[in-house]
């Protein structure tokens, strides 16, 4: 298969997101009349799977699908779901941070197959480290990109994202690059060479709607690196499309505001 018609893989969840829209942020034990109410696809590994075709990219999720508009209790990918995956369709394959004992297992499967091929032929694997739970923290030396999120680093004492990255680089392994975003304050990224990279953020005119900004900041940087791009590039567009998608509700003004991706 031919490189440039291999995809992008996202695994992890998709949701029901109920977003109720108020006209500012409602004080504790308040009642306040909602303004609208929409119904909206979400999760993390689903939300980056979507910016990533909006930006142009072809993409593929990997999931547990309700037979319906709304399910409970639905589980996680395991093993043996991922075993049926066909590896030579992808070039890079993304994991959100979910049930990590099994997703370790998943990583090992591609590992195993790279292991067979010549490195520009490899899958690039990336994870996301998002939410401050112990069993996550085994996926840091698993990815060959790695995404640590604001929360986890606070938790861990760090009180920048330079820190982190800087803190955290230990547990990843040799070659990996490790991002981590800040919200307001933009994101920092450290690859092998040692050089803090950074990109300050980019705000909308007026602030919308921020579900999904760290979903949209990953897809919008694994975008650029399997595009090509630098990592300086990778983290300026991640925070230049992720500040644009705070400026309106949904995703699908994306594919408007960057019709040809990073380069544009």
């Amino acid at each position: 298969m031919e490189e440039e018609t291999k995809k992008i893989l996202c695994v992890g969840l998709v949701c029901l997101d109920i977003i109720n829209v108020v006209d500012k942020y409602p004080e504790e034990d308040t009642d306040s009349r909602c303004l609208s109410q929409r119904w909206q696809r979400g999760g993390n590994a689903s939300n980056s799977c979507t910016v990533l075709s909006l930006l142009g990219a072809p993409t593929a999720f990997l999931g547990s699908l309700a037979t319906g508009p709304t399910s409970e209790n639905l589980p996680d990918v395991s093993e043996e779901d991922f075993s049926k995956v066909d590896l030579r369709r992808f070039k890079w394959i993304h994991w959100e941070g979910r049930n990590a004992d099994q997703q370790v297992r998943m990583i090992r499967r591609v590992e195993a197959y790279n292991g067979t091929l010549p490195q520009q032929q490899r899958i690039t694997v990336s994870v996301e480290i998002e939410k401050p739970r112990e069993p996550l923290f085994q996926l840091f030396p698993y990815g060959d990109v790695v995404f640590v999120s604001k929360d986890v680093a606070r938790h861990f004492g760090f009180s920048t994202a330079e820190a982190a990255v800087r803190g955290f680089y230990s547990r990843v392994k040799p070659g990996a690059v490790l991002v981590c975003a800040w919200a307001e304050k933009g994101a920092d990224a450290l690859g092998p060479d040692g050089t803090v990279v950074h990109s300050d953020a980019f705000p909308p005119e007026a602030l919308v709607d921020t579900l999904g900004a760290g979903d949209t900041f990953n897809a919008a940087v694994i975008y650029t690196l399997a595009n090509g791009g630098t990592l300086q590039d990778a983290l300026t567009f991640g925070c230049r499309v992720a500040g644009s998608k705070c400026g309106f509700h949904g995703y699908d003004s994306i594919r408007e505001m960057f019709p040809h991706g990073w380069k544009s």
